[in-house]
């Protein structure tokens, strides 16, 4: 079955640290850009953090400086270790597989998602 699951989620103070972590099972994602999602209640989900296939990042402006998007190609993974966590940051966090290598489009295999919520 092909799936990325998410984990990682959960409840922290502000100025905390959390790491996401994206496994993917019965699909390889060391040829594709990867991207972490996050969509808070009543938002559109919005791209937070993309790595291109040879590694490269991309950053929205709202978590530059505090979030860092990694791979493991060898263990079919890709993290979000995230700091100085803000209350704004709550909100449920998805990984996508993209279609291609060096594009942030996000392709259509989505993971279920990881709850993130900071407490001020």
């Amino acid at each position: 079955q092909v799936k990325l699951v998410e984990s990682g989620g959960g409840l922290v103070q502000a100025g905390g640290s959390l790491r996401l972590s994206c496994a993917a099972s019965g699909t390889s994602i060391s040829i594709n850009a990867m991207g972490w999602y996050r969509q808070a209640p009543g938002k559109q989900r919005e791209l937070v953090a993309g790595i291109t296939r040879s590694g490269s990042t991309n950053y929205a402006d709202s978590v530059k400086g505090r979030f860092t998007i990694s791979r493991d190609n060898n263990v079919n993974t890709v993290y979000l270790q995230m700091n100085s966590l803000k209350p704004e940051d709550t909100a449920v966090y998805y990984c996508n597989k993209g279609n291609s290598a060096y594009s942030f489009v996000p392709g259509g295999l989505w993971g279920q998602g990881t709850q993130v919520t900071v407490s001020s």
